[in-house]
């Protein structure tokens, strides 16, 4: 695929997608579970136009200066893996409607790549959102979703579940959804939290899902559903299993496993507590729920990493943090804290300090607000 520049003037649509955060309910999406995210005031801004040919398009990332051109009639996996997320979602559009015409395409953002917050997942939606209105395919908003999911994984590799992409294009402003991962039902829950705020903090160690951890956890889940399922049939997935019907199988199961789906089948309620805490203002509870599951996927799910077990803990260290977890897929990204606003500059100045002490790296931190989903930028 070669390299192409170009600079279009007048663009015929601009789409805001954003990165999300999950407030609790982490690695439960693909086991059917439970989920609380919201997309948040960080995104990548597509630039779309139609160029008038039939197949040739054309995507820029202004952030890296770079960009690749491929035609319509001829969509196949490239070896960058950037690339394959633009390509995937081509592919399953082209799977639904023959509708796609060439076009030209800008990218700009502001998310934190790596960071846990979902860059992939906003660059799927908004992509297929803006290709969407731009050649009036007629295709839903879950339409658009559930072809994200299957563009990372059938193109980039990633077994994720639909929290990611279900969060980027369907949430609202001031909300968190409570998001039924196996109906696909949802509920939008109010998230006031005054005087508190939400803070990231990036501890800017990378890493790559696809590279296979992730994928590992999802087949142990599944592994455990399958020993379970031989004695009872009705049993689908983690999300059909509770604490005493697993501690059937304790025996049974290998300690690894065991463990995995222990983390998944305690999270799976913490979510609902956390729902119930937060319909209450019991932000405190919610705190609680929030250094649990840290605890979780740390020694359960084994998905943290050195660096967000240090500043989970330093957290703690401060009563102006109630709650603080790391955040993603795990072995880096960033821990999500909530936090009393007075105490929010204080707390990012000793945080940075103490990580780059021991670990030599500079912490990056944000604020991140819930915020609307994919949409049209009104220009």
């Amino acid at each position: 695929m070669e390299e192409i520049e170009f600079n279009p003037s007048n663009w015929d649509l601009i789409i805001d997608s954003p990165g999300r955060i999950n407030i609790i309910g982490e690695h439960t999406d693909y086991n059917h579970g439970f989920v609380l995210p919201t997309a948040i005031d960080k995104k990548i801004q597509f630039k779309f136009k139609k160029n008038g040919s039939l197949n040739t398009c054309s995507i820029h990332s202004n952030n890296f200066d770079t960009g690749f051109s491929f035609e319509l009639d001829a969509v196949e996996k490239s070896e960058k893996q950037w690339e394959n997320y633009v390509l995937g979602v081509i592919y399953e559009i082209q799977q639904l409607t023959d509708k796609l015409q060439g076009f030209d395409c800008v990218l700009d953002s502001d998310i934190p790549v790596g960071s846990g917050i979902s860059s992939s997942a906003a660059l799927e939606c908004g992509l297929a959102f803006g290709l969407n209105e731009l050649f009036d395919l007629k295709l839903s908003k879950l339409t658009i979703v559930e072809l994200s999911q299957r563009a990372e994984h059938n193109y980039v590799g990633t077994k994720c579940g639909i929290m990611d992409q279900f969060a980027s294009v369907m949430s609202k402003k001031d909300h968190v959804i409570l998001l039924d991962c196996q109906s696909l039902d949802y509920e939008y829950v109010p998230i006031k939290i005054e005087p508190f705020k939400i803070l990231l903090l990036n501890t800017n160690v990378s890493h790559n899902l696809a590279s296979g951890e992730y994928n590992i956890r999802r087949s142990q889940c599944e592994e455990g559903v399958a020993v379970i399922k031989q004695k009872y049939p009705e049993v689908d997935t983690l999300r059909d299993v509770s604490k005493d019907l697993l501690n059937e199988f304790k025996d049974e199961l290998s300690e690894v496993i065991f463990k995995r789906c222990t983390y998944v089948v305690e999270e799976k309620e913490r979510v609902l507590n956390s729902v119930a805490a937060l319909k209450k203002s019991l932000l405190h509870k919610l705190g609680e729920n929030m250094y649990k599951t840290h605890e979780g996927l740390q020694n359960l799910y084994e998905v943290s990493c050195p660096e967000l077990d240090f500043l989970v803990d330093f957290s703690k260290n401060y009563d102006e943090v109630i709650g603080a977890r790391m955040m993603g897929g795990g072995f880096g990204g960033c821990t999500i804290n909530i936090i009393h606003q007075d105490a929010v500059e204080p707390f990012i100045k000793e945080a940075s300090k103490a990580y780059f002490d021991k670990y030599k790296i500079k912490l990056t931190a944000f604020e991140a607000m819930p915020n609307e989903g994919t949409s049209i930028k009104n220009t």
